[in-house]
């Protein structure tokens, strides 16, 4: 949640906020132990100032140390500039539209009842929870103490994260969750679709009636906190997020999810939906263009705002939008990605991996992620292999693994 929130979208790039956020913080590492003894202190007297006991905060922080993970963890994602058409095919596969279905349906009950309650559709809950969290099954595996302490005496957006360890540390005297349950991404993000802890006193919402309010264990308290959040967002009930449209020929208007005209204007301007009909829908919209005119476009309304709201940025809205429609039976967008190289889903980039490791190229187990190890993989297959070394895993390198051949077995050493 927010542009803080990053554990579960492993395909997907870092936000510039969070890339910002990273730079502060590799320039203000702690410079010793006393200094750290030193901020924890200081932590103390602030939690026990704001009414935190100061039981809870000693048991909390016993034997916590800062974690230097933090500032590495990300030490190669600043190179890479990942394309929307990677983006989404990374979050938005075959295997996360059947997934999400399945579960759905194992949940539909507890949809109804939030969709009823809040008026937010049940397919764009679960798509958050889908991309958030693939549906509960990576949350994040950082002690939320730790990452918060440590972000809250290194790095020059102290105030913020310290908001976020007192709430954090307020979330543990309510006893609504187990220390040992609170644990997430690297800024704290947690649970099966990834609040914030300041998030989460604000808005999670018991919704099992076990008088707790658990969204780590907890799939209805989970969704009914997420749908609480987008209509607190202002989600408007029954109306769509937006809908793929065609430009016209050279179109050079405005565009942009900010810039915001009637439907009439748009429809003025010659833009369709992608059969041919008139522009729907009412009140203001924008036009988004996430590659520009020659890739798909979108009218998009307060809706797809309320999803941004969630996580600031406009690739990750698409995403959720995308799988809402995706797991409502609606199919890919019809207008091409402006590439050569389209990107592939899950299962495929797991198959890109097996197949560099069939070739001896190290990528560890393979298991869709692509980090670092399979970008350097990719590269060295892609340099025996006389191609240019982009470190990309699209098709083309898909393509160039099935068409090569695996290294030979070595022979056994003869005695």
């Amino acid at each position: 949640m927010q542009t803080m929130s990053r554990s579960s979208r492993a395909t997907a790039p870092l936000s510039r906020p969070a890339l910002l956020v990273l730079a502060l913080l590799l320039s203000a590492a702690p410079a010793s132990a006393n200094e750290w003894l030193s901020c924890v202190k200081e932590l103390r007297t602030i939690a026990t100032s704001k009414g935190v006991s100061a039981q809870v905060f000693d048991t909390a922080f016993a034997g916590v140390e800062p974690d230097a993970d933090i500032l590495k963890a990300f030490d190669n994602q600043p190179e890479f500039t990942i394309p929307i058409w990677d983006y989404l095919s990374g979050l938005v596969d075959d295997e996360r539209v059947a997934d999400g279905r399945a579960l759905m349906e194992k949940w539909a009950a507890v949809l109804a009842q939030a969709e009823e309650k809040f008026g937010v559709d049940r397919f764009v809950i679960a798509a958050v929870w889908g991309v958030e969290s693939d549906y509960g099954r990576i949350m994040g595996k950082r002690e939320l103490v730790r990452s918060l302490a440590t972000l809250s005496c290194s790095s020059r957006r102290q105030a913020f994260f310290r908001g976020e360890l007192l709430a954090t540390l307020r979330i543990l005297q309510s006893g609504d969750i187990p220390a040992e349950a609170l644990v997430g991404s690297w800024a704290g993000a947690f649970g099966q679709t990834q609040f914030m802890p300041s998030t989460y006193q604000r808005l999670a919402i018991d919704f099992d009636g076990d008088g707790r309010r658990d969204i780590v264990a907890s799939v209805p308290d989970a969704l009914g906190s997420t749908a609480n959040y987008l209509k607190r967002a202002g989600w408007i009930t029954g109306q769509p997020w937006g809908y793929e449209v065609r430009l016209p020929a050279n179109y050079g208007g405005p565009s942009g999810r900010r810039t915001k005209q009637s439907i009439a204007q748009w429809n003025e301007l010659g833009i369709r939906q992608v059969d041919g009909s008139p522009l729907a829908g009412n009140g203001p919209a924008g036009l988004l263009l996430p590659s520009g005119a020659k890739g798909p476009a979108f009218i998009v309304l307060r809706n797809f705002d309320a999803i941004f709201a969630y996580n600031a940025a406009e690739s990750y809205a698409l995403a959720i939008a995308h799988l809402a429609d995706r797991l409502r039976g609606a199919g890919t967008f019809q207008t091409p990605w402006p590439t050569d190289d389209p990107g592939i889903g899950r299962a495929q980039r797991r198959e890109v991996q097996q197949r560099l490791l069939d070739r001896g190229f190290d990528v560890g187990t393979p298991d869709g992620i692509v980090g670092a190890r399979t970008r350097t993989a990719i590269r060295a297959f892609q340099a025996s292999a006389g191609l240019a070394q982009d470190g990309r895993a699209g098709l083309r390198v898909l393509q160039a693994l099935r068409t090569s051949t695996p290294n030979p077995p070595m022979a056994p050493a003869q005695k």
